[in-house]
């Protein structure tokens, strides 16, 4: 299937009698008027108040609703969307007039005649209670990030997931900010098990990152900045048209289940399944199959590897992509493992089984990555970084004694450890990436997000606070300046730069950025979206298109959601007057994108490297794969 573009959102539209009610209202509203000019005329003011009378009842209003909406705490019109992803989908009105309410429980089932119990006594709450949200009888939800709540201020409305997708419209602009005050208030709570004052802000992000919890009041001049130096950067030279659109240039079936991407900058990519690797051939609009499976199981390596009966995880170019590393886990749904193999592309076959061990002891890994964004390419490349939960470190695949054992040997060979650090404890690493120069970025569980130099692992130069949601996945711009971080429900983009003492301009891994940090942008699902997208709707492994040459800048982000391809433009996420940002509460979230829908879950999507751009779609193309097909994409911008 091919792509298009986020769904625009919908107006609320009521029933027919709720619509002649709307239409009352704003005849009401024009009558209002109209009675307000004459007396200010003074001689056609109506005779009586029984004129007036007469006149407002023959425009039908709905004399009940707007007597009671003054006399009902926290009241709203509730609305619901129907007819999911078709021409007939729609909001209708669920309830004209209900309320709303926080309380606070220990169980998400709460009796319709249960008290509120916003105001109960501290010493009956129970620790593990949480803040919920109550509409009408109809809506009981936690509040967290999983609700997906999108704010429209003009609007007085706001938008959630709840079992469905829902809106509530308040009656006034104070109603609805005292809704979304109190909200963020208990989404603090229920995130970080602290009520929401000024103190604890401070005492969860840090007195240098308090902007991330009042963003007015952060420093977003780096942001302004950022837009002025992409306008003149020469390798961002083609405008952003709104009529950039994707153009699917083909589709074709793959061999065996697909489980992971491993993109080539130079003739091939890979396709690693549960079998074997497919070697697919690079062009300027995508990737095409060569007829090329190696099996994992064909006779292609001696020696004790379980390989045939672990689907690798993880694969790693190296060596100018003529070797690949491939990472399997040890245990089902665990991502540790205690060793990896080197695969040689040219023959086919499995050269090296290594361990990990340090000081005599076997050691475990979650992760690898490349030295820096394009050590693929390095013919003589031998080291690559290594993360697990508490580890971060540089492995050597020269043998100590200069030569590498043959899999017929009795003992497996062991990888040096070439430098790096562990920590003892609480660091909780989940994943990390590198930058062009080789400095590493690496994310945590409970969100934290740091920053090492290429000059030591030991000590983080910078440290952000993070949101509360555990990094699932993190990528970070070839100059080191931009950082995309993964969370199930969002995407956080985070800008490293800052000025030091001496008016100089640094990144967050040269060194400690002080408080003129700016606030990071959100990039999200719109609630509907987000409900559309299906019970696996988590966001994976976002990340920035490619590439590999100082001077120019990434175009695209995109990531996975279920059976969803998410892109964004990145030069219109950073514009900070860009239409998303108009009105919002809390942090920037961008909520315009392009959607690609695939009939199956998506395995990955990324951006070839920008070698293979084309004069008329000047990002490289965008490779999809699920399971059984991999898909490539053009990003046009013909007029």
């Amino acid at each position: 299937m091919g792509g298009a573009h986020s769904r625009e959102d919908l107006e609320l539209i009521d029933s027919d009698e709720e619509e002649q009610q709307s239409e009352g209202e704003e005849n009401f509203q024009d009558a209002e008027e109209r009675i307000q000019r004459s007396a200010e005329r003074g001689p056609k003011t109506p005779a009586s108040v029984d004129d007036v009378e007469a006149k407002l009842k023959a425009l039908k209003l709905k004399y009940a609703s707007t007597s009671q909406t003054p006399n009902l705490k926290n009241a709203v019109k509730l609305y619901v969307h129907v007819g999911g992803n078709t021409p007939k989908a729609k909001w209708v009105t669920s309830e004209k007039l209900t309320s709303y309410s926080f309380c606070k429980t220990c169980r998400m089932e709460v009796d319709d005649d249960e008290e509120d119990v916003e105001e109960e006594d501290e010493d009956e709450e129970r620790e593990d209670s949480w803040w919920i949200l109550r509409v009408g009888s109809k809506i009981r939800v936690k509040v967290s990030a999983e609700m997906q709540m999108k704010t429209f201020g003009r609007e007085r409305r706001v938008d959630f997931v709840a079992r469905g997708v829902w809106a509530m419209k308040f009656f006034s602009v104070e109603d609805y900010r005292v809704f979304v005050a109190k909200y963020t208030d208990c989404m603090f709570e229920n995130t970080y098990g602290y009520e929401a004052t000024e103190q604890n802000r401070v005492k969860v992000y840090g007195k240098d990152f308090i902007g991330w919890a009042k963003p007015e009041a952060a420093d977003d001049s780096v942001w302004e900045d950022a837009e002025e130096s992409l306008l003149r950067s020469p390798g961002s030279a083609t405008p952003v048209r709104a009529n950039q659109d994707l153009r699917e240039e083909f589709e074709e079936a793959a061999h065996g289940g697909i489980q992971s991407l491993a993109l080539g900058a130079l003739d091939n990519s890979f396709l690693v399944g549960d079998s074997g690797i497919q070697v697919v051939k690079n062009y300027s609009h995508g990737i095409q199959g060569k007829g090329v499976y190696v099996n994992f199981d064909d006779g292609s390596y001696r020696g004790g590897s379980n390989l045939a009966r672990s689907t690798p995880r993880k694969a790693l170019l190296m060596k100018a992509e003529t070797n690949m590393l491939l990472m399997s886990p040890m245990n089902e749904g665990k991502p540790h493992t205690t060793g990896l193999h080197q695969f040689d592309i040219e023959t086919g076959k499995v050269v090296t089984e290594w361990k990990f061990e340090k000081d005599g002891t076997d050691i475990t890994m979650k992760d690898i990555a490349n030295d820096s964004k394009g050590a693929q390419l390095d013919p003589s490349g031998s080291t690559f970084l290594g993360l697990d939960d508490n580890r971060l470190c540089r492995w050597d695949m020269r043998d100590r004694k200069g030569m590498v054992q043959d899999l017929a040997s009795a003992n497996t060979p062991i990888l040096n450890w070439n430098q790096g650090h562990q920590f003892s404890r609480g660091t909780n690493f989940q994943c990390f990436a590198s930058t062009g120069d080789g400095s590493i970025v690496v994310g945590s569980l409970d969100g934290k997000i740091r920053l090492y130099s290429i000059n030591s692992m030991r000590q983080a130069k910078t440290a952000f606070p993070g949101l509360g949601s555990p990094i699932t996945h993190v990528d970070v711009t070839y100059d080191g300046k931009w950082i995309l971080g993964t969370t199930d429900t969002y995407l956080i983009l985070i800008c490293t730069m800052f000025t030091d003492k001496d008016g100089k301009t640094k990144t967050g891994f040269a060194g400690r950025m002080g408080n003129r940090i700016s606030a990071p942008r959100l990039l999200k699902l719109n609630p509907l979206d987000s409900h559309l997208a299906g019970t696996n709707n988590k966001f994976r492994n976002a990340q920035f298109s490619w590439v590999t040459e100082n001077g120019k800048q990434e175009r695209h982000l995109v990531a996975t959601v279920g059976k969803f391809s998410v892109i964004w433009n990145f030069q219109q996420v950073k514009d900070g007057s860009h239409e998303c940002y108009v009105n919002q509460e809390g942090l920037k979230s961008c909520y315009c994108y392009k959607i690609v829908l695939k009939d199956d879950s998506i395995v990955d999507s990324r951006f070839m490297h920008d070698k293979f751009a084309v004069t008329d779609s000047p990002e490289a193309p965008l490779v999809i794969a699920t399971p059984l097909k991999v898909s490539s994409f053009s990003i046009s911008s013909r007029r």
